[in-house]
């Protein structure tokens, strides 16, 4: 039997945890059919099939479940040996891995991963943004970016910098067709913009003031998942929105929006920056690590757990 490749292997990997060719493809950075081809000469190689193929799905047999579960971690030491021996680098290296919030993206896209490829020419950032919370071990990321609360226990957290806070808006046209609201319950008066979170749960309006934490189920004409487009509609007057801070700050500042509630949003603990474990970082992880305890630090703000 011929022996498989490095990049074989990884190919296996990827596609089981990405559960589609066309995906891992992507990750892999080469075409479906350059990877099926890969599959099926590792296959015939093996002499067993790792994956049952349909126009729709892509499932691992038995046997390739064996594989992945031995295979897995034998990858990870190796990328591991690797990374150790690229981190005596003087010049890091490389491409980071980064899944962050979309919200949260936009928040350190300027004072640090621009920054940081500024820094160090030789480095890339991969930044993905989606609202679902990956597992980025298993995904394949090298950090992840998430408010405090959302922060795995098993992660190590670097606190980003300042807290953050909500802000429930509306148009200026709209207020001046609807009284503003005082207290939480004064927006079942109103049409709000509802939010539907990954899970497909819909999402409740939070508030808290001198200790009493309030839930609003708010009511509306529009049901939205992205926050961008729930901006878009409170500028077009539908109706009330419930914001991060800094998506709408511009907005407020500007005059295009009106906050109300304001008193009922006190700041919370901010974003913060994981990864799972000390050992065996790479050189460009590590310099990402000291720009954005730089960064905090500038803010006030550096602690790690």
């Amino acid at each position: 039997m011929d022996r498989a490749g490095l990049s074989e292997l990884e190919a296996v990997i990827a596609i089981a945890r990405r559960g589609t060719f066309r995906a891992a493809a992507i990750d892999l950075g080469m075409s479906p059919t350059a990877l099926s081809h890969a599959i099926g000469k590792l296959e015939a190689s093996l002499g067993v099939r790792l994956f049952n193929r349909t126009t729709r799905s892509v499932a691992l047999t038995e046997a390739g479940k064996l594989f992945v579960e031995q295979v897995g971690p034998a990858l990870q030491d190796i990328h591991g040996a690797l990374e150790a021996v690229r981190s005596h680098r003087e010049t890091p290296s490389g491409t980071i891995r980064i899944n962050a919030a979309p919200f949260a993206a936009r928040a350190i896209l300027s004072p640090l991963v621009i920054e940081f490829i500024r820094r160090y020419p030789d480095m890339s950032v991969d930044l993905v943004t989606e609202g679902r919370l990956v597992d980025v071990v298993a995904e394949g990321f090298d950090l992840g970016v998430r408010v405090t609360g959302l922060v795995p226990t098993d992660m190590i957290a670097l606190s980003l910098g300042h807290p953050q806070r909500h802000a429930i808006v509306g148009s200026a046209d709209y207020f001046a067709q609807h009284e503003r609201p005082r207290v939480p319950p004064d927006l079942f008066e109103h049409r709000c913009i509802r939010v539907r979170l990954p899970d497909g749960a819909l999402f409740r309006w939070r508030f808290e003031k001198d200790g009493e934490a309030v839930q609003i189920d708010v009511q509306g004409p529009l049901i939205l998942d992205e926050a961008g487009l729930a901006r878009t509609a409170v500028l077009e007057n539908i109706g009330i929105g419930y914001f991060m801070e800094q998506s709408v700050l511009a907005d407020i500042e500007a005059g295009r929006l009106i906050r109300v509630l304001d008193d009922w949003t006190p700041p919370y603990p901010g974003l913060c920056l994981y990864y799972p474990g000390r050992r065996n970082l790479s050189a460009g992880v590590k310099a990402f690590l000291i720009m954005a305890r730089e960064m905090a630090g500038r803010q006030g703000i550096c602690s790690a757990t």
